[in-house]
């Protein structure tokens, strides 16, 4: 990150600047004046344009009026008015750095200077001095109006940057917190039919039992009980966790994806103009109910990022090996692609690892890579 410079961080650095050389003008003028054995007249104009120095500080127009009107008293009683423009220059620019109209405030301090040079100055000095006149009012006023102006673009550039980061980490979180809810509602959805599946086998074997076997029959009940006070619990979290944060009602009311629905997803993705090149060789019903939405997941959100940003075709590998499932999914970056903020992929990594597997992405070659994989321990069904 850039640091902005001292001058724009602390403005008024400019503004003590501009004073003390206005001060340091005040009372080389007053010296020089003692040293000559100048009369009172000559101090009560120099005394003139101090006050107007002073008075700028808190009425900038006012001040830079009086301070500029001095040239003609200095000029008048016969003193060099160089201390008294040098003064008027800085008072300029200290009036458009605060952001006064510069042509305006130029436009005066060169008219006081021109005026006093042509009519009570008689042109003494001859052009140069009349010239010197003009574009030392022009300098003090443009210097402090170009350094505003810099001064305003960085300060706007810095709070863009600041808009920048604050609506990345926004936009950063929605879509975690978004992953979230998609992750709970999948789990969800696969623990209660599971817990359904059980209660219903438990409602059967209560029913088989012969007579007599009472105990039995009280430990079927109190585990059917459980189930159902799972399921209530599980229901009551998720509603919790949607609460207002639920994209639409039809999202929450879609099947529970799996892996027999990956030939589904790369279809409509080919529909959309991404050549995918499959390999599912998982058979049906292996893979435990989780660890299917996840292989799902995983494998949308690498299509996603292929049809987004890569170019050419995608490979999608799902297989098992040893009772352990890989997912891959590559693709070739497509030109211009930036590096992205990667915020699809903190999800992604949230859910694989919610699913006991480890997530690897590699973008080497020109090539981006997915791979997940997942454990033997829960990833089949035995």
């Amino acid at each position: 990150m850039v640091i902005a410079p001292m001058w724009i961080r602390r403005p008024e650095m400019l503004h003590r600047l501009a004073y003390a050389a206005a001060a340091l003008s005040f009372a080389g003028q007053i010296v020089a004046s003692v040293v000559r054995g100048a009369g009172w007249p000559t101090f009560l104009a120099v005394l003139l344009a101090g006050a107007g120095v002073v008075l700028s500080r808190w009425h900038p127009w006012a001040g830079l009026a009086v301070t500029s009107a001095a040239t003609f008293a200095v000029t008048e009683v016969g003193a060099d008015p160089l201390s008294v423009w040098m003064m008027a220059v800085f008072v300029l620019f200290s009036v458009t750095f605060r952001g006064e109209p510069p042509l305006a405030a130029t436009a005066l301090v060169a008219v006081f200077f021109l005026g006093a040079f042509m009519t009570v100055g008689g042109f003494r000095g001859g052009a140069v001095a009349g010239t010197a006149a003009l574009f030392s009012a022009v300098a003090g006023g443009a210097t402090g109006a170009a350094l505003r102006i810099h001064r305003d673009q960085w300060w706007m550039l810095e709070d863009r940057a600041v808009r920048a980061i604050a609506t990345r980490e926004i936009e950063a979180d929605r879509r975690v917190a978004e992953e979230r809810l998609r992750i709970a509602r999948d789990l969800h959805d696969v623990v209660g039919h599971q817990i359904a599946l059980l209660s219903m086998n438990l409602g059967v074997a209560e029913i088989g039992l012969p007579a007599g076997a009472d105990r039995s029959r009280e430990a079927l009940v109190t585990a059917r009980s459980h189930a159902r006070t799972v399921i209530v619990e599980t229901q009551r979290i998720l509603a919790l966790l949607r609460r207002g944060d639920e994209p639409s009602g039809d999202e929450a009311l879609r099947p529970t994806p799996s892996i027999d629905g990956l030939g589904a997803l790369i279809a409509s993705f080919e529909r959309a103009g991404l050549t995918v090149d499959p390999e599912i060789e998982v058979p049906a019903g292996l893979v435990e109910p989780a660890v299917g939405v996840t292989v799902f997941r995983v494998v949308q959100e690498a299509l996603t990022n292929a049809y987004r940003h890569g170019e050419g075709p995608a490979t999608v590998a799902v297989r098992e090996r040893d009772e352990r499932i890989s997912v891959t999914v590559e693709n070739r970056v497509g030109p211009g692609a930036g590096p992205g903020g990667g915020l699809g992929l903190v999800g992604m990594r949230e859910r694989v690892e919610s699913s006991n597997g480890r997530l690897t992405i590699d973008r080497d070659g020109g090539r981006f890579l997915v791979r997940a994989e997942f454990d033997p321990a829960g990833a089949v069904i035995r």
